[in-house]
């Protein structure tokens, strides 16, 4: 029960809420919970999905308790070879990862084998990513077509980088800290894959050098926020013009072939970075004319190989890791081997582990509950159209039209409690318990080919493409539909037993019309009420849109942590939405409270309940982290640190100064103010 006095624990002492309500609402937070050992972020998510993977290890562990269905057997089976009771996996050592280095065609500073005379690109390349499911130099898949939402096309993007921003290889600063840490592990890698540590060195150096050189003609991710600009259809004849370093027909025959679907050079495919695969073509053929280029090649594709499996791999490799985890995020992201193998589990299995989290301890009623309240959000939003003057009363009529269309799918699809349909969204897939690894290729073989089959089938609404079980949510613009896993259906975010709803909408409410704002931010608002991409708004109300979004751009800009600037252009979507979100949820409530009443203020608290709605939208974000993390999370995560996503709504927020009364001249009630929803 969410009491006063946990309620009273946001704040150890004063602290004005008009002056940094941040600090007012998780001050306290902040101070009672310091970060636990190895974790480089601590936040309410992290706390709950703690949480749920408690009560998953209970389930797993019970030997007593009956699986129901096929789908979950296979789950337990995944997550014990993961634990490795009987240390089979450090009893391998390297050897899973010397046999498939093998059929790549061996790896230069390892025992796999190597032989540059008959190593080939072209083969190297189609059995890293059609075979093992290795992204390497790029990334493909297919995926639903932005322009006709209806069906499936192959979709190619840039790739390839071990490091998770082009950042970390061309700022100076980063490159001498993380690259070094980089080299660190690939050398150490390769010594413990039989290799001495000079060559180890050398060949680590040239790696690094050939990923620099993709870093460099890889696009920022702030110039990828146009949709229209990242649709490029072609066909596989014009990308092969395009980019000649391989022969694509024969790159995605290996590939569907697995499937018997047949590709051709009229295939069509839709290329998200042409100019990021014209001049990889250009790296790759200057590399491949010196003497070493073959081997330079090999040992980029073979490194990248070993990388994603390193998890998969006797502890020594995963402790070699840990010098890169260390530089990127100040900690070692070290844990219980149980918490890792429940997260891994979950990550592939998610659908089965859901329906055992489900059965165990989702509250059925919370389900209609939050329904509701998704429509009293919903509604809220709709009822806000008519007030914004910069829209054109066409496009307002269109984006009432989008919103009712809007699907919304919550706590979990209703399969996953019919075993027949359970198990057969994993028909084909098997797991032993004592091959963590082999079971680690069979899921990503499974995944390819059942991604690739999907190319002459419809694509759907009404699909997952997260586990239930995840503390999270998230909107889908080719599908037009937000969902609202089980996993966030908890305290602090939603508990239909609040003593004020004022909290649920804060919190979970918010969460709501977050989602339902990204169909009409930045990249959003390109998609239409059937999730197509294409122009629906016409051209003043796109240029007075854009006005507004600049004002958020440089609102964000303007913040900085650790003297890190926020990047507001990239950002720019997920603070729409923090701040639309806000005033949909807040106008929800006082629609609720047209024809509810709430409970007397809570015991212990000086809040009224509107006040309590913005501590409720505050504590979701409470966190703590390593300078080390908040400095990835400015370069790479499309949203603002947590400090700033709630600064930087609620000093927007007309509706926020007035309930806490804040002066004009106070920090959280800035003169200028950015709003676009």
């Amino acid at each position: 029960m969410y009491n006063g006095r946990k309620c009273h624990s946001f704040s150890y002492e004063p602290q004005d809420p008009c002056d940094d309500f941040y600090e007012f609402a998780c001050g306290g937070w902040v101070k009672q919970n310091p970060l636990p050992d190895g974790k480089s972020i601590w936040s309410t998510f992290g706390k709950l999905w703690q949480e749920n993977q408690l009560v998953m290890k209970n389930i797993l562990d019970d030997d007593t308790r009956p699986t129901n269905s096929v789908a979950e057997r296979l789950a337990k089976t995944y997550y014990l070879s993961c634990l490795d009771q009987n240390s089979t996996i450090e009893a391998l050592g390297s050897t899973p990862i010397d046999e498939l280095l093998s059929q790549l065609g061996g790896w230069n500073i390892s025992s796999s084998g190597f032989n540059v005379t008959s190593w080939k690109l072209q083969s190297a390349i189609e059995l890293a990513q059609n075979t093992y499911s290795r992204s390497v130099f790029f990334a493909w898949m297919v995926a639903p077509d932005e322009r006709n939402s209806s069906r499936h096309i192959i979709t190619l993007d840039q790739g390839g980088l071990t490091l998770p921003s082009r950042d970390y290889y061309l700022n100076k600063t980063d490159r001498e800290k993380t690259v070094t840490a980089l080299k660190q592990y690939i050398t150490q890698v390769g010594v413990l894959m039989g290799s001495n540590e000079e060559e180890a060195k050398t060949q680590a150096e040239s790696i690094v050098n050939l990923e620099l050189r993709m870093a460099e003609v890889t696009m920022p991710e702030d110039e990828r926020r146009d949709e229209k600009a990242l649709y490029n259809k072609m066909r596989i004849m014009d990308l092969q013009r395009l980019a000649s370093f391989i022969d694509w027909v024969s790159f995605f025959r290996s590939g569907f072939s697995l499937v018997n679907i047949s590709v051709t050079g009229r295939t069509e495919v839709v290329v998200l970075v042409p100019s990021y695969f014209r001049q990889l073509s250009v790296i790759i053929k200057d590399i491949l004319a010196k003497p070493t280029g073959k081997i330079t090649l090999a040992n980029y594709i073979g490194w990248q190989t070993v990388n994603s499996l390193v998890g998969a791999l006797a502890p020594s490799f995963r402790e070699a890791q840990r010098v890169l985890q260390r530089a990127l995020m100040g900690a070692d992201g070290a844990e219980a081997t149980w918490r890792q193998c429940i997260s891994d589990t979950n990550n592939v299995l998610g659908l089965a582990l859901s329906s055992m989290f489900v059965r165990e301890v989702f509250d059925e009623q919370s389900k209609p509950v939050a329904e509701q309240m998704v429509r009293e959000v919903k509604n809220a939003f709709k009822e806000n159209l008519p007030y914004l003057n910069w829209m054109d009363d066409e496009t307002r009529e269109l984006a009432k039209d989008k919103a009712d269309h809007v699907t919304d799918m919550i706590g979990f699809p209703s399969f996953i409690s019919d075993r027949d349909k359970l198990d057969a969204k994993f028909e084909g897939l098997e797991m032993r318990e004592a091959e963590y690894f082999d079971n680690n290729l069979r899921i990503s073989q499974w995944m390819l080919l059942k991604n690739m089959r999907r190319l002459q089938r419809p694509s759907q609404r009404g699909e997952w493409d997260m586990s239930p079980i995840q503390v999270n949510a998230y909107y889908t613009p080719s599908k037009n539909q937000i969902v609202f896993p089980a996993g966030i259906l908890q305290a602090p975010f939603y508990d239909k037993n609040y003593p004020s709803r004022s909290l649920n909408f804060g919190a979970m409410g918010v969460v709501m019309g977050h989602e339902l704002t990204h169909a009409f931010d930045d990249q959003g608002r390109e998609y239409d009420k059937e999730g197509n991409l294409k122009q629906w708004w016409n051209n003043r109300t796109i240029e007075a849109f854009q006005q507004r979004a600049k004002c958020f751009i440089d609102q964000y800009s303007s913040y900085k942590l650790n003297n890190d600037s926020i990047n507001g252009k990239s950002t720019l979507g997920e603070n729409m939405a923090d701040n639309g979100g806000l005033k949909a949820a807040f106008h929800a409530y006082r629609g609720w409270l047209q024809s509810n009443t709430e409970f007397a203020p809570l015991p212990g608290v000086n809040l009224t309940h509107e006040q309590l709605f913005y501590v409720g939208f505050a504590q979701v974000w409470c966190s703590t982290e390593t300078p080390e993390a908040t400095h990835m999370q400015v370069l790479v995560d499309a949203h603002s640190p947590a400090k700033y996503r709630v600064i930087g709504t609620l000093s927007n927020s007309v509706e926020f100064s007035k309930t806490y009364k804040c002066k004009p001249t106070s920090p959280m009630n800035p003169p200028r103010k950015c709003e676009v929803w």
